[in-house]
């Protein structure tokens, strides 16, 4: 955003401003009331708009969780879905729905913790977690971008920061990417510093973040590269052996300036990249235009996420596709894991 557009912006933030400190102040003071649902609540949510990895943390507590014997349920609203109402994504046995009813994340959460956890889509999470607890038996809820959702009472906070672009330019939306002013930071039970290892100021971002939240305790991460593998079953990732290949990278997320990086870190020689919208929807007709610009590129290849790819499936590629799946990393995962553990009790 230019500074013009910052400028002519700035008074609506101010506007927006007050609405969110009322709505806090309401909560805090009671006369609004969060709904207590009898089992461990975890929240994962950040400040910010754009991506900060609260996916990722997702997937990887409800996997921790589910090791440890907790019968798990992810509640999310499922942005960009094609639905209403609620949607049974997973009942922690089989995914119940197609991508486009559930929303992109939500659909690649109910895959990649198929028989671990359940996933439902509601934007009433208070009404989806009883139900959940009434006919699938779930015991811990995790909730999916949820800092700012106070209807329902949560046993902790897990607030996600990006290492390498906290605050933006410190403005709250429109004028900033902003959702609250950084004091309600005290409202975190743990603060998840992610992207560490592309920063040289995260020890810097640590002591503002204690600054404003006191001796709140703060973990660090990073994405690591997992594996890479064809969209298509009936191409071999082997074939893609050679990184040194120009390729072509797309995709359509939060972050999509970290998802380049990765690939050109991890030695992929990226020579067209293409970045549409957060949770785009694709049709044959932009996929025949982007390989057709690819190609002009003389890319061999192309690479997106495993984000995009649960949308890519039935799409038609003249050029192989594959997907880099990554991982969240925890630097401090033995710490972080008992610290959870410790913050939870069973029912």
């Amino acid at each position: 955003m230019n500074r013009a557009s910052t400028i002519a912006l700035t008074p609506l933030s101010f506007v927006y401003g007050i609405g969110v400190r009322v709505r806090n102040s309401l909560y805090r003071r009671g006369l609004w009331k969060s709904r207590e649902i009898g089992v461990p609540v975890i929240s994962v949510g950040n400040l910010t708009t754009g991506g900060t990895g609260k996916t990722p943390m997702v997937e990887l507590l409800a996997a921790q969780m589910a090791a440890g014997g907790w019968r798990v349920c992810i509640l999310t609203r499922g942005y960009a879905r094609k639905s209403t109402g609620r949607v049974v994504v997973s009942d922690n046995n089989g995914v119940l729905s197609t991508v486009a009813e559930a929303g992109d994340e939500a659909f690649m959460l109910a895959e990649n913790l198929r028989g671990r956890a359940a996933v439902i889509c509601d934007k009433d999470r208070v009404a989806a977690a009883r139900w959940a607890t009434a006919n699938l038996g779930s015991e811990l809820f995790i909730l999916d971008d949820a800092f700012q959702h106070q209807k329902i009472q949560r046993t902790i906070n897990i607030v996600m920061i990006d290492g390498t672009n906290a605050w933006g330019n410190g403005k709250l939306l429109p004028a900033g990417i902003l959702r609250e002013p950084l004091a309600e930071i005290k409202r975190a039970g743990c603060v998840m510093i992610t992207r560490a290892n592309e920063s040289d100021s995260t020890d810097r971002l640590r002591a503002q973040i204690e600054g404003i939240a006191g001796p709140v305790p703060v973990f660090t991460s990073h994405h690591k590269l997992t594996k890479i593998r064809s969209l298509d079953q009936n191409i071999s990732s082997a074939d893609f052996a050679e990184r040194n290949a120009p390729v072509a990278a797309f995709c359509g997320i939060g972050n999509p300036k970290s998802f380049l990086k990765l690939l050109r870190d991890e030695g992929f020689n990226v020579t067209y990249s293409r970045v549409f919208r957060d949770h785009q929807s694709y049709d044959q007709t932009a996929i025949d235009q982007l390989v057709s610009d690819a190609s002009a590129a003389g890319v061999e290849a192309l690479m997106t996420t495993a984000k995009d790819a649960v949308k890519l499936r039935s799409m038609k590629f003249t050029l192989p596709c594959f997907v880099a799946y990554t991982s969240m990393q925890i630097d401090q995962a033995e710490e972080f894991f008992r610290f959870i553990d410790q913050s939870i009790e069973r029912p």
